[in-house]
């Protein structure tokens, strides 16, 4: 590392789980996060911030005003810009030195499988079912961490999904692939603005651990956080032997 480097990473640094070797970890991953709104904006500050060496940001949106109440990456002048690249602008304005890459795209079976091979983790910054189950597919094919969230209203969850160990559950597992329900989202049900700060900023902090090899990886567990009352509540999960997803990569 660079002596710019080591100032300005020093206080991940002075963390004994962190040190040299887990901030020269974070200097050589790739991140990237699918989904550049209200979870991917706070993911992307903090890993560029953190010195992530390679951040690729896939969203096909472009910013629009009723997305400034809580996707903090984005400003006011750059409405009708495309999300992934008002990210990297605002990555850049943090930690130039990080190389972002922003694809203007919707995530799809052929990209994923383009950039997960060289990924150290995967965000699901997502919106939608499918796309999570998409992503999540991916990341059991390639064997590569995927730190997922979601927030809608009050509520927010989190769930770690590390197809390197056999032993894990996957998304499909705890919600399965083929269930039929109403999608909700942001634009018709309303969301509480800081409850996407504070999930997208945990997931972060997951990602971060499972790049820097530190800590315990909130892995086999759905937390769930009402932010109305404050109360965190998790729930024991575990993999299915009959899984259509993960159960033929063991």
């Amino acid at each position: 590392m660079t002596d710019d480097q080591l100032l300005r990473y020093s206080r991940h640094i002075l963390l004994d789980e962190i040190g040299i070797e887990g901030q020269e970890r974070l200097l050589a991953a790739h991140a990237v996060i699918v989904g550049a709104g209200g979870l991917g904006s706070p993911a992307a500050l903090y890993l560029g911030a953190a010195g992530v060496g390679r951040i690729t940001v896939i969203d096909d949106d472009t910013v629009d005003l009723t997305n400034l109440q809580r996707q903090i990456a984005h400003t006011t002048d750059r409405v009708g810009s495309p999300k992934a690249e008002s990210i990297r602008s605002a990555v850049h304005a943090i930690n130039p030195e990080v190389e972002v890459v922003a694809l203007r795209r919707r995530a799809d079976a052929a990209l994923l499988d383009t950039l997960l091979p060289g990924a150290s983790v995967v965000l699901d910054c997502s919106d939608n079912y499918r796309t999570r189950h998409l992503v999540n597919a991916a990341c059991v094919r390639h064997r590569v961490p995927l730190v997922a969230a979601a927030a809608l209203r009050f509520d927010g969850q989190l769930m770690v999904i590390d197809p390197r160990d056999a032993t894990a559950p996957c998304y499909a597992c705890v919600f399965p692939p083929d269930a039929s329900f109403e999608e909700e989202q942001c634009a018709t049900m309303g969301v509480f603005a800081p409850l996407v700060g504070t999930m997208g900023t945990l997931q972060a902090a997951e990602a971060l651990k499972l790049m820097a090899k530190c800590g315990q990886p909130a892995t086999h567990r759905l937390m769930m956080f009402d932010i109305k009352r404050m109360d965190w509540s998790g729930m024991q999960i575990g993999k299915l032997a009959d899984c259509p997803v993960c159960s033929n990569h063991l």
